[in-house]
């Protein structure tokens, strides 16, 4: 396992169970996640983002099964002795009772659907610090005082005996990450975290993720479809399609020197302030249907610049640098040179100048 990684995810692979048939929802996941940074995984819906992440953590729906893989997880112990664990190994009660919330904790999309309205925010918050025994109730309170004042929630020794539904959507949200934060974990998974609050409330709930991971350390995983939010936080990228990693980078990589097809397609939809069209882009067709094997490269029939071998052989990952991989025929050196297109060059300078 490379040291710079905390986590390293090798050929995973999910399929579900439906009345229709199996779903090959993931195929040959691979992802290397660095310590202290931050990873974000984008693609369509559907793709296989969440499916993913919630396997490394131990959460697959009931009619998940897990293929294969490892998800190889570097563990620090409080001396800073560190051991590899494969995580999908683990029991579930094993992974409930030592990894998840301790070590891993999720942000969810929707805070009130994470929260429990009979319980106030203050005992939910405590909940998994006296759960895993790491303080006792006075000092899970004070713990609780000082997280809610870390996620900027004023007056916590008021709102710690508020309800979820008496507050609004951002301090929901900020509730939220205070409790994944609360037994200081290694990693932070923020699954859509701002997709149900305004652009104003999105913006500083970003800043409050980044500010906190500056001071604690920890390394965040991003699930999102918002390239916006990616080129603003992220220091890795991964795309995904069909259930399969097509392209990884650093966010320069991804933003200055896209090379797959599909990636240029996300890219191109992103909306510009500066584009006085009507009209966004959108990738022609669908993805494709996982009840039924994929044949080639999955993108191939939605992809313009698709070869006669694109629609027969699975391409493999390409080097393009140290730091860069795309899955994409194009990459081959008997392939035609195709360039990204000029305009999206154009746009993806001025996003990346605003970013930063």
């Amino acid at each position: 396992m490379n040291s710079q990684n905390i986590l390293e995810v090798h050929d995973l692979a999910i399929s579900f169970r439906t009345v229709a048939g199996t779903v090959n929802a993931i195929r040959g996941v691979d992802l290397d996640v660095k310590r202290g940074k931050t990873l974000a995984i984008v693609g369509e819906s559907g793709s296989g983002k969440s499916v993913t992440v919630k396997s490394i953590a131990g959460i697959i729906a009931g009619n998940g099964v897990l293929n294969g893989g490892t998800a190889l997880y570097a563990m620090r112990d409080k001396d800073g002795n560190e051991k590899v664990i494969d995580l999908l190994k683990l029991p579930k009660k094993e992974m409930r009772h030592n990894i998840n919330g301790t070590h891993i904790a999720i942000v969810f999309q929707d805070p009130l659907a994470s929260l429990n309205p009979t319980m106030t925010i203050g005992a939910q918050i405590a909940e998994s610090m006296t759960f895993h025994h790491l303080y006792s109730h006075a000092e899970a309170h004070r713990r609780t005082l000082e997280l809610l004042d870390m996620v900027g929630i004023a007056e916590p020794e008021r709102r710690v005996r508020n309800y979820p539904h008496q507050l609004s959507g951002g301090m929901r949200q900020r509730v939220v990450i205070a409790i994944a934060l609360a037994c200081e974990p290694d990693i932070l998974i923020c699954d859509e975290p701002t997709t149900a609050l305004d652009v104003t409330i999105q913006a500083r709930i970003l800043e409050l993720i980044t500010e906190l991971q500056r001071k604690m350390g920890i390394t965040v995983i991003y699930i999102t479809h918002d390239l916006g939010v990616v080129a603003t936080v992220a220091d890795d990228v991964a795309v995904m399609y069909a259930g399969r990693i097509i392209e990884k980078g650093t966010v320069d990589d991804i933003f200055y020197d896209p090379k797959h097809p599909y990636t240029w397609g996300l890219l191109s939809s992103m909306p510009d302030m500066d584009d006085t069209s009507d009209m966004l882009y959108t990738i022609p067709g669908n993805p494709p249907n996982l009840l039924h094997p994929v044949v080639g490269d999955a993108f191939a029939p939605r992809n313009a610049y698709a070869m006669g071998i694109d629609f027969r052989k699975e391409p493999p990952l390409f080097k393009v640098s140290d730091t860069h991989y795309a899955a994409t025929w194009l990459l081959d050196e008997r392939a035609p040179k195709v360039e990204m297109p000029k305009e999206l060059q154009r746009r993806l300078a001025r996003i990346m100048k605003e970013a930063q």
